[in-house]
């Protein structure tokens, strides 16, 4: 069986709101959801450290976002060797022009990111958010968001 994730995170990858924030930036999200099983699949989560949120098996390329080279694997090793630092860091020089940039910031085909804090839904029977509902979450928890559709 496969599991279909919407996740919204800061796009900062350590900031955290405090809970009445995410309380209510969770009602917001609820509130876009289409069904009662969508709104039993939200979970907000606060992490001790940056964890990496994937798209699972959505993502197609990763690319530098300064002169837009796919990565040939080096981006995996990177993530792990953060991952083993305990992602005290997000910095990389990035191989292709050997510019130097945040892991955060590649430019994932199929949205991805790095986050301390999430909020997300199990099975949200919806695909992506508009831009603007988008907007109406990031208003309610004080921070602007990426959203993640997860495949697993």
């Amino acid at each position: 069986m496969s599991d279909n994730y919407l996740t919204v995170i800061p796009t900062d990858p350590s900031w955290q709101p405090d809970r009445d924030a995410a309380d209510h930036a969770a009602a917001v999200l609820s509130g876009l959801l289409p069904d009662d099983d969508a709104r039993r699949g939200l979970d907000v989560r606060w992490h001790d450290t940056v964890e990496v949120v994937s798209c699972g098996g959505n993502l197609k390329t990763i690319s530098c976002p300064h002169c837009g080279t796919e990565s040939d694997g080096w981006w995996g090793e990177a993530v792990q060797e953060r991952y083993d630092e305990g992602f005290s860091t997000l910095l990389v020089t990035v191989p292709c022009c050997g510019a130097e940039t945040s892991l955060n910031d590649l430019v994932h085909d199929w949205p991805m990111g790095f986050a301390s804090f999430r909020i997300e839904v199990l099975y949200p029977n919806r695909g992506w958010l508009t831009e603007e509902e988008l907007a109406s979450v990031a208003t309610a928890l004080g921070h602007p968001l990426r959203q993640i559709l997860a495949h697993f």
